[in-house]
């Protein structure tokens, strides 16, 4: 038996890890660079679309402090950055991808794109130099859109691609789906965009590389999600090498999203500038290259139809999606809209769907997974689409969502696109969430901002989504001498407080304390396995392994415990400090335990899991615009979610209020602007408004949970689902507003002031 009422699953344990970050203590990227390292700037380009050639490399060479100039040159040995999980277009052909070198030779596609490396004593004296490098460019037209990039006549991206499309992906019965919206009684259509945004990370992307004197390894130390994703890609794919001839390191890492999931070219880059120099070499971005090199996230324009029945239920959809695909395909730059595109149902009995999405090459930098990962944007398009259809239909959205939910007898649920929810009871989350919020209320809320002059509005999303599939992941679980347990795990933590959650998965198997649990990650001489951080799949799948292997090894040590303890080892419970005979004082520490087995109390269990876990839930929001300004103020949020259990309950709500921020950024602040020329014209946080604290209200959070049956704790992944939640329940919110007074149906995110002020302006404008 195990003791594990104080520190196990559902315990809100404060975080292990904010000791040493709140005091300074933290070793992040920058921290560990050697004062005699030498250091590298990236030389980019100032064009969107251009051929270039590289005139005074060998000037620059001998420049103070100078120590290598990399061209394509130095490069051409290595492969192409891969582009992985690719989906096949429509007609069973593959998608053809562009080569992606890590120095292209000849041609620029999108501002940023990196042309040279300069690598010198200093980060000055490399600056120096890369301004001094004349890279001679020869314009070409620019498409800096998808519009542009789709017109009659657009500049052609790449040869193989005439239109700039680069797959055309079909899934569901278009056909079928086309057929039921011609016999529906009412069909409810939109056009939105789900705008491009970028990660802005508190602590940018970096590299650190070297060359391991005894054995001529390549050592290269990054922050990432997980160094086995990066070293599979750089030994597997770009350098094609045994993996042994690596060795990757990730520190602390401050924040990830998606976007440090990838092998960018410049990890690469410091370890050829590593070998030439015979130096430690370091790359740090700034802001500005985090802005023009790293991938930005969504940037959507879908169509969508939904038909009706007589009595409002749905019949069909239909969706047709424009996916910005940038300059190049990253590395899950065609994966990241297709499959997320499997959730456009949502949580609503849709027996027709028919689903097209394209990629468009445009002159920007690469879109690829940013939090959510698609799933965001399908969760948008159909909470927005199911909003509008009900004031066209003249129902309360509620109303309408009601007659359409799946109800918990359908589960298991096939949607017909890819997808089977296996659980999920949305209308009575639905119902729980409203009476939270006080819905009943808001007309006497509404009528007091009126007095204010405000317009107040209400909106709810109600957002399912797939997470914690994919593939198997590994714990090692060792007990040592000094009584510690030490986990190593191919996951990496970028701030979720995966030491604190896996030694809680850990004490709830072996009644240890947290205090006593020390986590690994990061290293690949460390951890021989790993999948990384993404997906949500940390806690539902890494954990889980966790669990397992800490059930095996409880099993093992009660059983070397009741030999010393010369006592049935039914009779033994485990507990913080080791094993005890039940009701009695007689106990053996962990450390003493460890010492008495015949060989190491070591062993490594794995999770694959069989299916993706469906984490759902409800977003109510209201808001107050003033008309005169178009400032639109969060004041009331309430979100109730289905995360099937809950490991620890302070950090899952944590990581909820943190992806509502994120969602609201995007509906309200966040604006990422191309000017015709391929310029990014807001490349700073002067012209790149991300959310403050003074942009949200107190959230209200609670969970109703509905065990998942495909993971073996009941888990639903939860990393990502308040950013999927938050977008589509606030702009319902301020189209709620604005719809009360003006008749507006829809707005596009973001919802600025500008924007919501140029929309009053009309409508006031129509109306005379």
């Amino acid at each position: 038996m195990t003791q594990h009422m104080k520190f196990g699953i559902g315990r809100p344990m404060r975080r292990k890890e904010d000791p040493a970050f709140i005091t300074g203590h933290g070793r992040y990227l920058a921290d560990t660079v050697p004062a005699d390292a030498a250091r590298a700037v990236m030389v980019r380009s100032q064009h969107a679309h251009a051929d270039f050639t590289i005139h005074n490399a060998d000037e620059v060479r001998g420049m103070p402090g100078v120590l290598a100039v990399l061209t394509a040159q130095d490069t051409a040995h290595l492969n192409p950055m891969p582009s992985i999980n690719a989906p096949a277009n429509h007609d069973g052909s593959p998608i053809t991808i562009p080569e992606f070198r890590v120095l292209p030779e000849s041609r620029v596609r999108f501002v940023g794109d990196t042309v040279a490396v300069v690598v010198a004593e200093t980060e000055a004296q490399a600056r120096d130099g890369a301004e001094a490098l004349f890279v001679d460019y020869k314009a070409l037209d620019v498409a800096a859109n998808m519009p542009s990039a789709t017109a009659d006549g657009a500049p052609v991206i790449h040869d193989h691609a005439p239109g700039n499309i680069a797959f055309d992906f079909h899934s569901g019965d278009r056909e079928g789906a086309a057929q039921a919206l011609d016999g529906a009684a009412q069909v409810a259509e939109i056009e939105l965009v789900n705008n491009r945004v970028v990660t802005n990370f508190m602590e940018t992307r970096g590299a650190i590389g070297s060359i391991e004197e005894d054995t001529g390894r390549y050592v290269l130390e990054a922050s990432s999600q997980g160094v086995h994703l990066l070293l599979n890609v750089i030994a597997g794919v770009i350098f094609d090498l045994p993996k042994e001839r690596f060795r990757i390191i990730t520190p602390d890492v401050g924040g990830g999203f998606g976007t440090k999931y990838f092998c960018y070219r410049e990890y690469s880059l410091v370890l050829i500038a590593a070998e030439k120099t015979g130096r430690k070499v370091a790359w740090i971005a700034d802001r500005s290259d985090h802005f023009l090199a790293d991938y930005h996230g969504r940037d959507h324009i879908s169509k969508a139809r939904m038909g009706f029945d007589e009595k409002g239920r749905i019949v069909a959809l239909d969706v047709d999606t424009l996916a910005n695909i940038g300059g190049y395909i990253s590395q899950l730059g065609a994966f990241v809209p297709t499959n997320g595109s499997a959730m456009i149902s949502g949580v609503y009995r849709i027996p027709n769907i028919g689903l097209r999405v394209r990629g468009v090459y445009t002159n920007c930098v690469p879109c690829d997974a940013y939090r959510g990962a698609g799933r965001p944007e399908a969760a948008y398009l159909i909470e927005r689409l199911i909003d509008k259809a009900a004031r066209d239909m003249g129902l309360d959205p509620a109303t309408l969502r009601k007659r359409n939910y799946i109800p918990p007898s359908a589960m298991p649920h096939d949607t017909k696109i890819g997808r089977v929810y296996d659980s999920g009871e949305f209308k009575a989350l639905h119902d729980k969430a409203f009476e939270m919020a006080d819905v009943n209320g808001f007309r006497a809320r509404l009528r007091e901002a009126k007095k204010r002059g405000k317009l107040r509005g209400i909106g709810h999303a109600l957002y399912i989504e797939a997470c914690s599939g994919g593939g198997e992941e590994r714990a090692r679980l060792t007990l040592g001498e000094d009584g510690v347990l030490t986990i190593r795990i191919g996951t990496q933590s970028n701030g979720q407080g995966h030491h604190t959650a896996y030694a809680q998965l850990a004490s709830q198997a072996l009644g240890i304390s947290p205090d006593a649990v020390r986590v690994i990650q990061g290293d690949t001489d460390e951890v021989k396995f790993g999948a990384g951080t993404g997906g949500s799949r940390s806690i539902p799948v890494g954990g889980t392994a966790v669990k397992a292997g800490g059930d095996k090894l409880a099993e093992q040590i009660r059983k070397i415990a009741s030999e010393k303890l010369e006592a049935d080892a039914a009779d033994v419970e485990l507990f913080e400090n080791g094993a005890r005979v039940v009701g009695t004082d007689q106990s053996v520490s962990f450390g003493d335990i460890a010492k008495a087995a015949p060989e190491p109390l070591d062993l490594t269990e794995g999770r694959t899991p069989e299916a993706p876990t469906f984490p759902n839930g409800m977003h109510v929001v209201e808001v107050e615009v003033d008309p005169e300004t178009g400032v639109t103020e969060i004041v009331k949020y309430t979100v109730l979610d289905d995360f099937g259990d809950v490991v620890n309950p302070m950090m899952l709500e944590g990581q909820i209020h943190g992806g509502i921020a994120q969602g609201m950024g995007q509906a309200l602040l966040e604006r990422t602007v191309y000017d015709e020329s391929g310029q990014l014209i807001t490349a700073s946080l002067q012209d790149y408004c991300l959310p403050r604290a003074d942009d949200l209200c107190d959230i209200v959070f609670d969970t109703r949970n509905v065990p998942c049956k495909t993971n073996p704790l009941g888990l639903k992944g939860a990393g990502e689902a308040g950013a999927i939640g938050a977008s589509p329940s606030v702009i319902n919110a301020v189209v709620d507003a604005l719809h009360r007074e003006y008749g507006i149906t829809h707005i596009d995110m973001p919802a600025t002031p500008m924007a919501v002020w140029n929309a009053i302006q009309a409508a006031r404008a129509a109306q005379g």
